[in-house]
């Protein structure tokens, strides 16, 4: 089965640079017409995609250097982010979900989940108050990494080495995740909330890698390639961040895979504090409305 999973991403990573190629093809010859820097635009394709296989993730980071050093046009970063790291985040997934000793079970439906939670969830968390979710989220991840802190300090037990789920825990772990997928379409990004919901579960933090890289794998090609068909994207950074982002993903990759078990739950507690952060910060100028009944 976990062959089955990998062919799908493989197919589905042909047909993607199918349409990237053609599209960039089309604009090669007399030059890709976007001001920004290669070197520059192949450099933050190479820091964000290292961290973002660390578990950091990559879209923020990514749009804030895109501004600062105005790298691209601001009206194009949507698809300029979606496009260019589609493939790194597929090979992401390649590499996790065969390193990673996960359960087939709880690997399958939790990636499907998010992928209908996307799919099927869309409408729905698009009624939400964008500010109390993300507020909410916020909080969440904050008790989760205290919880996190309080085991690795053997204050209070918590955490474990299953590597996958059955009964209540599996149904709350796809209810869960089908939950992340659809919130992913108000720009609530998955992997910090899928770290800290398997380690809630009692799972390994190293299962979080292959379920949450893949389920964003299966995720973002269909997304991308309407972009691609659009025309709202940077061609110039797709080719940049495709080809170094997925260098920077190869060597973190192994980083990941050789790390100890206690050091990564350390990176894992400080990227669930630095979302958690992050999503305090975004929401500083609507402290009222977020209590408004």
């Amino acid at each position: 089965m976990i062959r089955l999973i990998l062919g799908v991403l493989i197919i589905t990573a042909f047909i993607f640079l199918y349409y990237l190629m053609e599209d960039v093809r089309k604009v090669a010859k007399n030059g890709f017409g976007q001001e920004g820097s290669f070197v520059g635009l192949s450099v933050v394709g190479f820091i964000t995609l290292f961290f973002d296989t660390l578990g950091i993730g990559s879209f923020a980071p990514a749009t804030s250097m895109f501004k600062i050093f105005k790298l691209t046009d601001e009206r194009t970063i949507p698809g300029t982010l979606n496009v260019s790291m589609t493939i790194p985040i597929i090979l992401e997934a390649l590499i996790f979900i065969r390193i990673i000793e996960v359960d087939i079970i709880t690997l399958i439906t939790m990636i499907t989940a998010s992928v209908f939670g996307a799919i099927l969830g869309a409408g729905i968390v698009s009624k939400l108050n964008k500010k109390k979710v993300i507020f909410s989220m916020g909080m969440a991840l904050l008790f989760v990494a205290t919880l996190m802190v309080a085991g690795q300090l053997n204050i209070l037990p918590v955490g474990g080495e299953a590597i996958g789920l059955r009964g209540g825990k599996l149904i709350f772990a796809v209810v869960a995740n089908f939950i992340l997928g659809a919130l992913m379409t108000i720009g609530i990004g998955l992997y910090a909330p899928c770290m800290a919901l398997v380690y809630a579960l009692g799972m390994s933090p190293k299962v979080a890698f292959p379920i949450m890289m893949g389920s964003c794998a299966f995720l973002m090609p269909a997304a991308s390639i309407k972009f691609i068909k659009e025309g709202a994207y940077d061609k110039k950074a797709a080719v940049a961040i495709t080809l170094f982002g997925s260098i920077g993903v190869l060597i973190a990759a192994f980083i990941v895979k050789q790390m100890r078990l206690d050091l990564l739950k350390w990176v894992v507690i400080v990227v669930i504090l630095y979302t958690s952060f992050i999503m305090f910060k975004s929401l500083k100028k609507y402290t009222t409305e977020i209590f408004e009944v």
